[in-house]
């Protein structure tokens, strides 16, 4: 534990004079009676005294009865002189003890300390505020300092053993790793390697740790910074930092500079207004002018990390600068079974899992969801006081990622527990006849996150290409609960709500985005401002007329209702399989895939 003995002891001193004042202005009472030295004297003559103890000018009186009181004498007079000059007889102040305590060497030096005690106490006081007034001024000082934080390459952490799943991005980091460890090899040839790299992909496909691997493999110095810890209030503070920053990586060189979010300083120039936008704008273009003032024998590359590459100033991603960009895209089944391999790597696993299977069934998956789906599924080993990871634990934990963890402490009526087992049996019955559906393999009403039941279906492979069939059978898939309910308690419920807007919005796309309305042929209506590997549309600009959106919304409106027939027509068919199931649900409110096919088969 560090101890801060110099600011200990400026406490202690503060406390200290606080006492000394305190005691200065109020001093201590005492406890005993005190009464004048001639009233004392009249008790000498009295002879009701037994003694006396002087201590400098106090004295302490003891009478014949044990009592004791408190006097005072005279300063500077013996105290048997300034009591006969009161008139007390020699005979009675001989029947007095007199008893004379040597002085205290102490108390003159005690007294002067408590004098000069305040103004040490002031003087300190004064220095402690004058140290931190300078503190305070070197540290305005360093306010345009790079905050970026360096990690030696001597012991790497992070290798591309530890990378898996972005295969294509590894090659080609991997130019800039031999460039690091030989830049002779490239420069004897005239060739430059690339200035800067951008990794651009979803939330969670490892470009940060794709970027740490790249030190480790190199073994060089790794500075990391984020791009929001350059732009500050004041303006021309993120230049400041970033000239800093690139001073320090020469001094260190060869080296990498990490950016991590660098969309947060590089945004497009020009886009806004205000003062921020003006300190930000500055910032951008103080690594602008670093990175295209490098030369070849500089071997800085700087590395930069994104999920917004649409935002970025064109002039950032210009050749040059970030001459090389590197999508991490989501992985594959096999990319899945190479992250699942490395996450597995040192944790006791049990004889009945294969990852080939978790992979097959975690489509869509990032290296974060996969990493977390593993943390989960020892969670629960754990939880379960088991010694090995086991299929079950990982199952559950895939759930889990998915749609949260189960919610069996919810309450439900018997009525709503049969309207979910026959809403989940619709659609699982539904998607199961249809032939462009995905395999269900679960289906519950045990709640989980926000979802009162689900109907869990997962591809048997990768799909990068969707045909109109395929769109159909889902929308007939998705618009199946709410049939099974019509169907069968002829009335609507709530439930359904999500289904209703997810196939209403998959219905839209495929009349304005993917051009598969013959009435409106292959067309497409809209320009869109989507964020790329975010997934969503920011807004959309209108560039139809009034009679085609009319248009549209006539076909969004017969693909929902063609949709809804399907499903209807499927459940009509198959009533006494959906019966069957939703009882099943209703008894044990979880199927598998192998029961659930024993049942409809």
């Amino acid at each position: 534990m560090n101890v801060n003995w110099r600011g200990a002891l400026i406490y202690l001193l503060i406390l200290v004079a606080v006492g000394a004042l305190v005691l200065g202005v109020f001093p201590m009472e005492s406890a005993m009676e005190e009464i004048p030295i001639s009233e004392l004297a009249q008790a000498i003559d009295d002879r009701n005294v037994r003694s006396i103890l002087v201590e400098d000018n106090n004295l302490e009186v003891t009478y014949r009865n044990g009592e004791t009181i408190a006097s005072r004498k005279e300063s500077g007079v013996d105290l048997p002189e300034n009591l006969l000059a009161l008139g007390v007889r020699r005979e009675n102040l001989d029947q007095v003890d007199i008893k004379v305590e040597p002085p205290n060497p102490w108390g003159d030096w005690l007294a002067i300390l408590g004098s000069f005690l305040p103004f040490v106490f002031l003087a300190v006081l004064f220095i402690f505020l004058m140290r931190q007034a300078q503190g305070t001024n070197n540290q305005a000082m360093s306010f345009g300092k790079s905050k970026a934080r360096m990690f030696t390459g001597e012991k790497p952490t992070v290798t591309f053993d530890d990378v898996a799943g972005v295969e294509e991005a590894k090659q080609e980091l991997s130019e800039v790793v031999e460039f690091l460890r030989e830049p002779q090899k490239f420069i004897s040839l005239g060739a430059r390697i690339p200035k800067g790299v951008v990794l651009m992909g979803a939330p969670g496909t490892g470009k940060t740790l794709l970027a740490k691997a790249v030190s480790g493999e190199a073994g060089v110095p790794f500075f990391s910074i984020s791009g929001s810890e350059f732009v500050e209030m004041f303006v021309g503070v993120g230049a400041a930092r970033v000239r800093d920053l690139f001073e320090q990586a020469k001094r260190n060189s060869p080296c990498i500079i990490f950016v991590d979010e660098v969309d947060a300083v590089g945004r497009h120039r020009g886009a806004g207004l205000g003062g921020s936008h003006d300190e930000r704008e500055q910032t951008l273009n103080q690594i602008l002018v670093e990175m295209d003032g490098f030369g070849t024998d500089t071997n800085i590359i700087v590395v930069a990390a994104t999920n917004r590459p649409d935002i970025l100033d064109p002039a950032l991603l210009r050749p040059g600068r970030f001459d090389r960009r590197v999508v991490l895209d989501r992985p594959d089944i096999r990319g899945r079974k190479g992250i699942l391999e490395v996450h597995v790597r040192g944790k006791p696993l049990a004889k009945d899992v294969e990852l080939e299977v978790l992979a097959r069934g975690t489509p869509g998956f990032v290296g974060a969801d996969i990493e977390n789906m593993v943390n989960e599924a020892a969670i629960l080993a754990a939880r379960r006081n088991k010694k090995a990871i086991g299929m079950d634990e990982f199952e559950e934990a895939i759930e889990r990622v998915v749609a949260g963890p189960e919610r069996k402490s919810r309450l439900i009526t018997d009525d709503e527990k049969q309207i979910l087992a026959y809403h989940e049996a619709g659609h699982s019955l539904v998607q199961h006849k249809l032939p462009n559906c995905d395999p269900v393999h679960k289906v519950s009403i045990v709640a989980r996150g926000m979802n009162l039941g689900y109907t869990l279906a997962l591809p048997e492979r990768d799909r990068y290409l969707y045909t109109q069939d395929k769109f159909e059978d889902e929308i007939a898939g998705m618009l199946a609960g709410r049939a099974a309910e019509e169907l069968v308690f002829t009335d609507k419920w709530t439930g359904a709500n999500d289904d209703l807007e997810k196939a209403t919005n998959l219905a839209r796309k495929m009349v304005t985005t993917y051009g598969m309305s013959e009435k409106l042929g292959p067309l497409t209506f809209g320009d869109r401002d989507e964020l790329v590997f975010l997934g969503r549309e920011i807004a959309e600009q209108r560039n139809y007329s009034d009679e085609i959106a009319e248009e549209i919304d006539v076909e969004v409106r017969r693909i929902i209702d063609e949709g809804y027939q399907r499903a209807r027509a499927i459940l009509i068919t198959y009533r006494q399989k959906l019966d069957a199931l939703a009882q099943r649900l209703i008894e044990i409110e979880t199927l598998e895939r192998q029961e659930f096919e024993a049942l409809i088969a």
